[in-house]
């Protein structure tokens, strides 16, 4: 793994808020733009599309209300911080996600069945086309904004409104694809919209699942993966003075850690060296995971020296 860029809470906060909000607007513009363009074009596929863009900015207020609530210092009733708050964020981004996919699936279907039922669809006109690539252009930039921003700043929370973003490209996928197909091949092609819109929902559904089940895991205090731990027992067995370490338990609080374990040194050795050895472990290991990280080391002799 590769080291992490380290950030204060407040850039950390500054960062997430401003390539949310560069977001927020993009999407307040493509919600009015793609429902002009729906309603003038012709389009219902675009308007319900505009609708999904209007979803993006309520996940964009989730993500700035809990990341600044999670931004907040340790307290009487928060020991460790308000991280968790983001971790519930991303669940609740990885629902609406999940709930934009279950909208387009179920428009999709009711199309569909509405054309098998012989009932005529309007063609859309070329602005109706021009919007959905506007869309697309400008949502798979933004994901792709995003989703470098909640990399380095190891947000969960913020990646998973970065696939929102991509859901709503994905979206717009299909609203071309049906807009096209039934300006070329005339409306008895029209059916195209809705079942691509379906494909494409299942694509939203796989993303909302992979996105909540770690949020749920931290939730429900889940120990970090087996290479993260293995990388924090090499770390401390590094330390000149560690013998041996033991008992390590881990659990994540939003992009924090907080780790528990046991270090075996030599019997012999003072308090103060002991505590020492202790200290360069914790420095060795926040030199790597970040200042926030929560460790609690437990000092244990050597039993098995002479």
């Amino acid at each position: 793994m590769e080291k992490r860029e380290q950030y204060t809470p407040e850039e950390r906060e500054k960062r997430i808020t401003d390539v949310t909000l560069t977001g927020s607007a993009t999407n307040l513009f493509l919600t009015a733009f793609k429902i002009f363009a729906g309603i003038v074009g012709r389009s219902s596929a675009m308007i319900a599309d505009g609708i999904h863009s209007a979803s993006d900015l309520l996940s964009d207020i989730v993500v700035i209300v809990f990341v600044r609530i999670s931004s907040r210092k340790e307290d009487k009733g928060h020991d460790f911080g308000h991280g968790k708050f983001e971790t519930l964020a991303t669940l609740i981004v990885s629902l609406m996600l999940f709930t934009a996919g279950f909208g387009i699936m179920t428009g999709g279907i009711k199309s569909i069945i509405s054309i098998f039922k012989g009932n005529s669809v309007a063609s859309p006109s070329y602005l109706a086309l021009a919007a959905a690539i506007i869309s697309i252009v400008s949502k798979e930039v933004l994901y792709r904004y995003t989703k470098k921003a909640g990399d380095e700043m190891n947000s969960p929370v913020v990646v998973a409104n970065a696939w929102h973003h991509r859901s709503d490209a994905l979206s717009s996928i299909g609203s071309l694809a049906g807009i096209g197909t039934a300006m070329l091949f005339g409306n008895k092609w029209s059916v195209a919209d809705p079942i691509a819109s379906c494909l494409i929902s299942i694509m939203i559904f796989w993303v909302a699942i992979k996105m909540s089940i770690p949020a749920i895991n931290d939730l429900l205090e889940c120990s970090l993966p087996d290479e993260t731990e293995n990388d924090i027992v090499r770390i401390a067995s590094e330390v000149p003075g560690v013998r041996n370490i033991h008992s390590l338990k881990t659990r994540r609080n939003g992009p924090a850690i907080i780790m528990e374990a046991h270090i075996v040194v030599d019997p012999g050795m003072t308090v103060m060296k002991a505590h020492d050895i202790a200290t360069d472990v914790e420095n060795a290991i926040m030199e790597k995971y970040g200042r926030d990280t929560h460790i609690s080391i437990h000092i244990e002799p050597d039993e098995n020296s002479e």
